[in-house]
């Protein structure tokens, strides 16, 4: 057991749960390579909060769970812990109760929230956007706190859906029928 290794370049599953790292620090694996993560802010927290608590209050009693982050989401999930990819999105929906762990999610969630901060850049988010691909996440959204919209890119085999919604708009969420998040509270001030 130990700090993150320096000399190490790549990492599985294994290595990162034996990592002692300090209070609040967290990382990523993406591949093998591991990404530091820094703290949200305050404006990230509340954005979280309010489409953490649409989902939650929607799903209550039902099949699907949302759970936000820190949650360690193991895209391409190998038993043996051999498996090298590990993110923490801020919100994700899982459908699949075989995918809930006691360690977090075990494969692709149905849906994943990313929240843009000073920290996680748009290029960063759009890089995951091939990855969320690859894992079979179904729908992937991006919330730009700065531009006050959210651009939902939805997963259909190679294809892949974009729309923008504005801060005035209602989000379907495509899970969900009869679910729609409207942004005007997700942005509410």
């Amino acid at each position: 057991m130990g700090a993150l290794p320096k000399e190490e370049t790549y990492f599985t599953y294994a290595d990162y749960k034996e990592w002692e790292l300090a209070e609040g620090e967290r990382f990523e694996l993406i591949y093998g390579e591991a990404y530091a993560m820094s703290a949200p802010n305050t404006e990230h927290q509340a954005i979280l909060t309010e489409l953490l608590g649409q989902f939650y209050i929607y799903l209550r009693g039902k099949p699907c769970k949302v759970f936000p982050a820190p949650f360690d989401v193991r895209l391409f999930y190998e038993e043996d812990e051999s498996d090298d990819t590990v993110v923490q999105p801020d919100i994700v929906v899982i459908c699949d109760q075989k995918k809930r762990g006691p360690e977090g999610c075990r494969g692709a969630p149905d849906l994943v929230i990313e929240i843009l901060s000073p920290s996680n850049t748009a290029i960063e988010m759009h890089r995951k956007l091939k990855l969320y691909q690859e894992a079979g996440v179904r729908e992937y959204w991006i919330v730009d706190p700065k531009n006050r919209d959210i651009t939902v890119h939805r997963f259909q085999g190679k294809t892949i859906l974009t729309d923008t919604y504005g801060d005035a708009d209602t989000v379907p969420v495509t899970l969900f029928p009869d679910l729609n998040i409207a942004l005007e509270q997700v942005f509410a001030e």
